[in-house]
């Protein structure tokens, strides 16, 4: 396929586009400063600034599907008018674990140990999500990691679900920014959450 990941030169994005180019897929790979983004074959390195739907939309037209790595400072509105000036029909997002539920109708960014100082950027998250899910002309998927998602192994093993946070035997919710990347991808392959948010963690 011939993707276009915004935010590339970040730790979700740079990894995302590593495997995408793992893979063989042709990547347009796009940040604000491109030499930040990994040199790899099949990787196209542009510079660009999703803030601006006008700029952004001539990079990504023609594209088969958009990879969002951004933060949530450009929102739904923003990226779905690039989307759409562009004529590319796919979306998919990194998102946030914030607005996963920890027990039914709780979510995460309600629990008394969710960290204050996260609850702005993680508000971002959940606007971003709430916006997306009237969108019926573009087919969308927001992926929201574990809890905790950081550097680490490159394992290929991850367990999916929807909309309840994914923790193992001892409560942890964690994945690896290599593995969260192998599983956006095999999303982007498979297709198995058309205008849905999923998770995924160890």
């Amino acid at each position: 396929m011939d993707v276009a990941v915004l935010g590339a030169s970040g730790n979700a994005g740079s990894e995302i586009t590593r495997e995408l180019a793992r893979r063989g897929h042709s990547v347009r790979a796009i940040a604000r400063k491109p030499d930040a983004i990994p040199d790899l074959p099949g990787v196209t390195r542009l510079a660009g600034d999703a803030h601006d739907p006008v700029v952004l939309g001539p990079l990504i037209a023609g594209a088969d599907a958009v990879i969002s790595a951004l933060h949530f400072d450009v929102t739904a509105d923003t990226l779905l008018a690039a989307l759409r000036q562009a004529g590319v029909g796919r979306l998919l997002v990194t998102g946030g674990a914030a607005s996963l539920e920890v027990a039914p109708g709780v979510r995460l960014i309600d629990s008394p140990d969710f960290p204050a100082e996260w609850r702005e950027f993680a508000m971002g998250g959940i606007a971003f999500l709430d916006a997306l899910r009237s969108v019926e002309d573009i087919d969308w998927t927001f992926f929201s990691p574990a809890a905790l998602i950081e550097p680490g192994e490159r394992t290929g093993r991850y367990r999916l679900g929807t909309d309840t946070l994914v923790t193992d035997d001892a409560g942890v919710s964690r994945i690896s920014f290599a593995d969260y990347a192998i599983a956006m991808v095999d999303e982007l392959e498979a297709h198995r959450h058309p205008r849905a948010r999923f998770t995924a963690a160890y």
